[in-house]
C-alpha cells in the first residue's frame, strides 16, 4: 500500500495538549499530548490499560478531562457531550459498531437522520446517496437492501464506517477495528482506511495488531501507563520498536511531546526509526550525574536518536 507522508501539506486539525483524566485514585491519563492532520492515519497502541480508550472516550465526548487543553482547527473547545463532538465534526465507531441488525443497510445509515419528502420518507434519494457513498469507498456490499444481520464482519464495519461519514467528519475514530475479523475482511477494512485517507479525513486507529497499524498508519503515538512513551512515523520504524516502546523496554514517559508544526510539501521524510517529536533534552546536571548518559549509554532504559542524519539498516522483510 502507498503512504502519502511526503510531497504533500496538511492542516492540523485536532490537538490535545497536557490531557489528564482521574477515576477516583486511579490516574488514568497524565499529561497526554496528541494530534491529528488532515488526511492523516494515527495509530493509537499500548497494552492493556495504556489509557487509550479513556484518550479516546474524552475526544469521543464520553468523558470530560481533568486538565489540559483540546484545539479543533486551531481553535480552543470544550467537549463535554458526544454531541459536542459529532457538532465540531469528531465520529467513533466502537468495537461493538451499534448497528441494528433487524434493519438494511440504507437504514443504518440514515437511522436517526432520514431524508424526507413531504410527510414521508425520501427512500429514493436514501438509497441513491448510500449507494454513492459506498461507491467512493469501494465498499463491497451486494445490496443496500438486506439485513444487516447477514452481511459479514468486514462488511459490517463498513456499513458503521460508512454512517459515521453522513455528516461529513474531519476526524474518524476506528476502535479495533479488524479485531474479530479474517484475512479477506481485515484487508477490506484496511484498504476501507486508505480510502478515508485519500477523502482527507483525519483517522484514529487503535488496534494491538502491529501488522495493520504498519499497513495503513502514517505515524504511531504509544501510550504507556497513562502517559506518551513515543511518537514514530511508519516509514521509518519497525515492529521491534514499537513493541519495545509498548511493553516498556524503550522509555520515554518522562519526555514532553509537542505537536510540531504541519508538514510542508518540501519537507524530506525523518531518519530511521526517529520519532516525529524529539523530547526536550536532560538539563546539563542531570546528564553529569548520569555516567551512562554522559557517554551514550543509556543501559537500555531510552534510546537516545541521532540529530542529523540517519542509520539506515537493510530490512530482512525487504523495501517496505
Amino acid at each position: 500500500m502507498t503512504h502519502p507522508r511526503a510531497g504533500r501539506s496538511r492542516e492540523r486539525v485536532l490537538t490535545m495538549r497536557g490531557i489528564g483524566k482521574r477515576f477516583g485514585a486511579v490516574k488514568a491519563l497524565t499529561d497526554v499530548d496528541f494530534w491529528v492532520n488532515e488526511g492523516e492515519v494515527v495509530a493509537l497502541v499500548g497494552d492493556n490499560g495504556a489509557g487509550k480508550s479513556t484518550l479516546v472516550k474524552v475526544l469521543a465526548g464520553v468523558h470530560p478531562p481533568d486538565a489540559g487543553t483540546i484545539e479543533f482547527d486551531g481553535e480552543p473547545v470544550e467537549i463535554d457531550s458526544p454531541a459536542d463532538a459529532q457538532d465540531l465534526g469528531i465520529e467513533t465507531i466502537f468495537q461493538d459498531l451499534a448497528l441494528c441488525d433487524n434493519l438494511d443497510v440504507v437504514a443504518n445509515l440514515w437511522l436517526g437522520r432520514e431524508l424526507r419528502d413531504g410527510a414521508t420518507l425520501d427512500e429514493v434519494d436514501m438509497e441513491q446517496r448510500t449507494w454513492t457513498l459506498l461507491r467512493e469507498l469501494s465498499a463491497k456490499i451486494p445490496s443496500v437492501r438486506v439485513p444487516v444481520a447477514s452481511l459479514s464482519g468486514g462488511q459490517r464495519q463498513t456499513v458503521a464506517i460508512a454512517r459515521s461519514l453522513i455528516g461529513e467528519p474531519r476526524v474518524v475514530i476506528l476502535d479495533e477495528p479488524t479485531a474479530a475479523l479474517g484475512v479477506a475482511q481485515t484487508a477490506e477494512v484496511l484498504n476501507l482506511i486508505e480510502r478515508l485517507r485519500e477523502r482527507g479525513h483525519g483517522v484514529i486507529l487503535i488496534s494491538h495488531n502491529m501488522a495493520d497499524v504498519l499497513a495503513v498508519a502514517d505515524r504511531v503515538v504509544v501510550l504507556r501507563l497513562g502517559r506518551n512513551n513515543g511518537v514514530y512515523n511508519v516509514a521509518d520504524v519497525t515492529s521491534e520498536t514499537l513493541i519495545a516502546a509498548i511493553t516498556g523496554a524503550v522509555d520515554h514517559t518522562g519526555a514532553r511531546w509537542t505537536p510540531p508544526a504541519p508538514t510542508p510539501p518540501s519537507a524530506p521524510p525523518p531518519g530511521r526509526g526517529r520519532p516525529a517529536a524529539t523530547p526536550e533534552p536532560a538539563p546539563a546536571e542531570e546528564a553529569a550525574a548520569d555516567p551512562a548518559s554522559a557517554d551514550g549509554d543509556t543501559g537500555g532504559t531510552v534510546i537516545r536518536m541521532p540529530r542529523t542524519g540517519s542509520r539506515r539498516l537493510p530490512r530482512e522483510d525487504g523495501p517496505r
